[in-house]
């Protein structure tokens, strides 16, 4: 019996990576190293920005690095692919396209949890980098299970909290105005908060909220343990 492998595209950022192999981790009852789970990673911070390339309209489109990293994955042996970056999820075609395993992809997980959460016509508080919704990345999804997204109404100040944590980690400041975006779309009828950036993930932990919140983060790596326990013939 083989056993099966999940290729991560990670670098988007470092840090986030480290994470999902964290909660992966936390996600296995081990007794001795061999229980937990095999991960293959490729850890491209040099992937381009797709801050640069969705909002401010320049810099290299980040699809063609992506499929050429699918590719290097599933040569290696992955039998599926994950990416802790919901805003380069907008690029998924590029990584379906260049890879025949499956993708464990983070916005239908997280848009079929919400479902699975909320009644129709509820609304869905997204905490995420304004690319995501410049990109439209859960909103068609969320339609169309009967949902709809709601953004906080200052973008640039996600953005700033985003760039805040890439540098120096989840600070202080970074959390006040995560927890200031969550209030705000918790007085709007969010029913649910979605916490849709994986630098946001590094302080979920730290948000106290009236609704649920769901960490993509977290499902992504439910997704990774699931496919990898099953075994392949």
């Amino acid at each position: 019996m083989t056993r099966r492998v999940v290729g991560v595209l990670g670098g988007m950022g470092p840090e986030a990576t480290i994470l999902l192999q964290q909660r992966v981790l936390r996600k296995i009852k081990a007794r001795d190293d061999a229980d937990h789970l095999p991960l293959l990673i490729d850890m491209n911070p040099q992937v381009p920005s797709r801050i640069a390339h969705l909002i401010e309209g320049r810099g290299e489109n980040p699809g063609p690095v992506l499929a050429t990293m699918a590719r290097r994955l599933q040569t290696a042996g992955a039998t599926a692919l994950a990416m802790p970056c919901n805003t380069a999820h907008h690029y998924a075609p590029f990584i379906t396209g260049a890879a025949s395993v499956p993708f464990l992809d983070m916005v239908s997980l997280s848009v079929e949890a919400a479902r699975d959460s909320l009644p129709k016509k509820a609304k869905v508080g997204i905490l995420a980098s304004p690319a995501v919704m410049l990109a439209g990345v859960f909103d068609a999804p969320l339609q169309g299970v009967g949902l709809s997204a709601l953004w906080p109404e200052d973008s640039g100040r996600m953005l700033t909290a985003i760039k805040m944590v890439k540098a120096q980690g989840p600070t202080p400041q970074a959390l006040i105005i995560l927890a200031d975006a969550a209030a705000e779309l918790t007085r709007n009828g969010a029913g649910l908060l979605l916490v849709a950036c994986s630098e946001f993930s590094l302080m979920t932990q730290d948000l106290t909220m009236d609704v649920p919140v769901i960490d993509t983060v977290d499902l992504l790596a439910a997704a990774i343990r699931d496919h990898t326990t099953n075994k392949m013939s």
